[in-house]
Formats: structure tokens, C-alpha cells, sequence
């Protein structure tokens, strides 16, 4: 029997590194205005430590012409639509809320709550559509081990979310000196990862609470963790449209985001009306 090859490590180089900015519990690594044109369609990415004690309290707010991704690594978050869906999404839980043409949300910590929120660029057929809401509970979501598979597919695992096409997104966990290789599909040339706990190698060491952008190729992305290690790894192709932002939208014309934003203030209305808004 043939030695099977050792893994050869960092066959793609990282463009860009970052290690946000941070505003009390949440540290924002990717916004639309700057790190998100370079890797959209991810466009935002925050990492968030939430205790409740010190919960923030985000309230009812709106979203257009995004999806919004919750990946909950520890902890328990209480969620509520304006399309009727509520519930608590548990620790290893996935929220996916396609806002399409508008929706308001709100969400709080319950528990100690440790995770990623990415917000994703829809394409022009879905930037306006209906609004969309998937939440996967920890059996749900499916894996190619040593990655959880959030959007699209890896090895034999394909996430149940309707993600837009090209895309894929996972939640990746390695033991100390553990090895993995990642093969992207051929039209992925975004790519990037965002580490939440320990250290890898790429070769280039990233560390805990950073996030590093690798060169536009589809070449393969091999890891290597110094310490036990838990990050997510986002590669799609590359969004074609500049983005047009909101306060809290993105579009790829002015005249999508007006239709957006005439729809989040129609259901603005409706929520003031209630006794919802302050």
C-alpha cells in the first residue's frame, strides 16, 4: 500500500487580515462600505460574545436585499419576525432570514450567546423578492467532517437552505495539529476565514478573532491548527453588481433600494401602529 502524501500547507495566499472593530460584546469584522466589497457577496460579518447581563438591546429593526446568516456556537437567542416566525434558536442552531423585498426582526440573548452573524448580497432575481426564514436545529444542520456545511455544499453534505447558487459556507472545528484541506468548487474565487477560537496556520498564522482574506484564484485553502481551533470559511463566486447601501440594505441599483426601503416603511408603519416602536 502506497504512503499517503503529506499535506502540503497554504497553497493560497492572504490578500488582507483584520481584526475589526469592536463594540462592547460584538466585533465587527466585515461591513458593506469596506472589507465587503472586496469578498461580497459577504458583505458584513460580526463576531459576537453576548452575555445576557450585558445584552445590547437591538430592538426591532429592518433589512432589505440581504440575507442574514446566525450561526450560534454556544448559548440561546430568542428571535421574532414580522412574517410571524418567533422561537429560540439553541447552541449549534443556524438562522437564515432572507429579507428579499423588506422585513423587520428582533432577537435577544437568553443564555450566554457566542457566534457569527453574516449578512449575505442577494442577486438581482432575489434582492426584491418575498421575504424567506430557514431555522436548523444542531441535527439539522448537515456535515462533512471535520465542517458543519451552512450554505451549499461540501464532499457528500448540501445545507437544506436556499442559499443563491456559487456559494458555500462552513463552520469548521480541528483539533490541535489536526490538518484539512479545502477544494473549492472552480468558480469560487472569494474566499476567506474568520476564526473564533484558537490559532491556525495557513501557512501564515491566523489567530483567534481575525479574519483573513485569501487571494482571488480557485486554489485550494489547507489549514493547519496550532491548538484546538473553531472558525468559519465562506467561498462563492464573486458578486457582479456594486453595492448600493442603506442603512440597513444592500442592493445593486438605487431604484431597488427605494422599492426596499418603501416596503421596510410600510411595515415600519404597521409595527409603530402595534405599540412596537419607540
Amino acid at each position: 500500500m502506497s504512503a499517503v502524501p503529506k499535506v502540503s500547507i497554504g497553497e493560497r495566499p492572504i490578500v488582507l487580515r483584520t481584526r475589526g472593530v469592536r463594540h462592547g460584546p460584538i466585533t465587527r469584522l466585515v461591513s458593506p462600505s469596506d472589507i465587503g466589497n472586496l469578498i461580497k457577496p459577504f458583505v458584513f460579518l460580526d463576531l459576537f460574545d453576548i452575555a445576557t447581563a450585558s445584552s445590547p438591546n437591538f430592538g426591532w429593526h429592518p433589512h432589505s436585499g440581504i440575507a442574514t446568516l446566525t450561526v450560534l456556537h454556544a448559548g440561546a437567542i430568542e428571535y421574532q419576525e414580522t412574517t410571524g416566525a418567533k422561537g429560540v434558536l439553541p447552541a449549534g442552531g443556524v438562522e437564515w432570514m432572507r429579507a428579499g423585498g423588506g422585513v423587520w426582526h428582533t432577537g435577544a440573548a437568553l443564555q450566554h450567546a457566542k457566534g457569527f452573524q453574516l449578512w449575505i448580497a442577494l442577486p438581482e432575481e432575489l434582492e426584491n423578492a418575498p421575504c424567506q426564514s430557514n431555522y436548523l436545529s444542531p441535527a439539522e444542520v448537515p456535515a462533512e467532517m471535520p465542517a458543519r456545511v451552512i450554505l451549499g455544499s461540501h464532499g457528500s453534505a448540501k445545507s437544506s437552505i436556499p442559499a443563491p447558487a456559487s456559494m458555500n459556507y462552513l463552520d469548521v472545528r480541528l483539533s490541535a495539529g489536526e490538518q484539512w484541506t479545502y477544494l473549492p468548487p472552480a468558480d469560487h474565487e472569494i474566499a476567506w476565514i474568520a476564526v473564533s477560537e484558537g490559532t491556525l496556520r495557513t501557512p501564515e498564522p491566523i489567530g483567534e478573532g481575525e479574519l483573513a482574506v485569501f487571494e482571488e484564484s480557485n486554489n485550494a485553502i489547507s489549514v493547519q491548527a496550532d491548538t484546538a481551533s473553531r472558525f468559519v470559511l465562506g467561498s462563492s463566486a464573486k458578486h457582479p453588481h456594486e453595492l448600493v447601501l442603506g442603512r440597513y440594505s444592500v442592493h445593486t441599483t438605487r431604484a431597488a433600494l427605494m422599492a426596499g426601503e418603501s416596503e421596510i416603511q410600510r411595515i415600519g408603519h404597521q409595527l409603530a401602529a402595534a405599540g412596537l416602536l419607540r
